[in-house]
């Protein structure tokens, strides 16, 4: 997996927008980034009036309707409004990193739709979304935005949760372990940024063992074929737990391990709880047994709305994006 090189900053101006800028600071990553933060208008781009008017013969009085003119201003307000707020944001990750290369860009369509269309064409290695956001009528939204992006961007994504810390104290991070090469993809991401000296890294496993019982009773081979593929996941785990510790410790961190019975989401949650992280790291695949994958879906998906900390979703960027 290749060091960070381009990071998409998605901004709108809410608190938690503003959180999410605070956050990166203690998120370790490299002293030099491509960044590009954007804002989008989230506007259904009617068109404009001379467009209109090519299409109507001049010898006919061309009136455009009081209620589109209306929908016309408000959505060039929020054009100006996403200019002003990608500029303002620019400004404060210029602060907190002067050796980024920084750029602003306003964006006008869907936010979720834009964010990700532009961390293709862009080809963007993360993309850091707020844990919520607001709609186009200025409302909370809960996190349906960042829902979207976590699940379906092609690249690695943050939803950033700040905390009140100071930037340069010691971070706690949890990372996610089952053996799979998506979690070994989010150690190594772990295992190469900056973190400050005396950050912590907790390599969490669920052991989420499938109970034979009620499939026994109707397949005669359900439980010798459940057990052994029991046993074949549980020590994939422990080895990913190992390698994962081996790796996190030569990357300068304290390292701990942890292998906790009990449902991946839940097991992931209260680790980050009960340590207090800062962040939590995961593969976008991953993190359960083969039968609880089949029946849970996404790991990742379900805890990043849930977690009280920031979390990361890892995934190596996906082939084919847009260029």
């Amino acid at each position: 997996m290749k060091e960070l090189q381009k990071i998409l900053i998605a901004y709108d101006g809410s608190t938690f927008g503003d959180a999410a800028l605070d956050d990166l600071p203690r998120a370790g990553l490299p002293r030099r980034v491509e960044a590009l933060v954007v804002s989008v208008a989230d506007v259904l781009m009617p068109p404009p009036e001379s467009a209109e008017k090519e299409r109507i013969d001049s010898t006919f009085p061309f009136h455009v309707p009081h209620g589109v003119k209306v929908a016309r201003e408000r959505d060039a307000q929020k054009q100006d409004e996403a200019r002003s707020l990608a500029l303002e944001a620019g400004r404060r990750l210029r602060s907190y990193f002067p050796e980024w290369e920084v750029r602003d860009e306003a964006l006008t369509g869907t936010p979720a739709l834009e964010i990700m269309r532009k961390a293709d064409e862009w080809k963007a290695d993360l993309i850091v979304v707020g844990s919520q956001g607001r709609s186009a009528l200025g409302r909370l939204i809960l996190g349906s935005v960042s829902q979207k992006v976590v699940n379906e961007a092609k690249c690695s994504v943050r939803v950033a949760r700040g905390q009140d810390k100071e930037s340069d104290s010691p971070v706690c991070v949890v990372i996610g372990v089952d053996g799979s090469r998506e979690a070994e993809t989010a150690v190594r991401a772990v295992a190469r940024r900056r973190w400050t000296e005396g950050s912590e890294a907790h390599v969490v496993a669920a052991d989420s063992r499938v109970s034979p019982t009620t499939l026994a009773a109707t397949v005669s081979t359900a439980t010798e074929t459940i057990t052994e593929n029991n046993e074949a996941e549980f020590t994939k785990m422990l080895a990913g737990v190992k390698a994962a510790a081996e790796m996190l410790h030569d990357a300068g961190l304290k390292v701990s391990t942890m292998v906790k019975e009990g449902e991946a989401q839940r097991v992931l949650l209260e680790a980050t709880e009960s340590l207090k992280a800062d962040c939590l790291f995961v593969g976008s695949r991953g993190l359960s047994s083969w039968l609880e994958r089949w029946r849970f879906g996404s790991v990742a998906a379900g805890v990043a709305p849930r977690a009280a900390c920031s979390i990361e979703v890892v995934r190596e960027r996906e082939q084919g994006a847009a260029t």
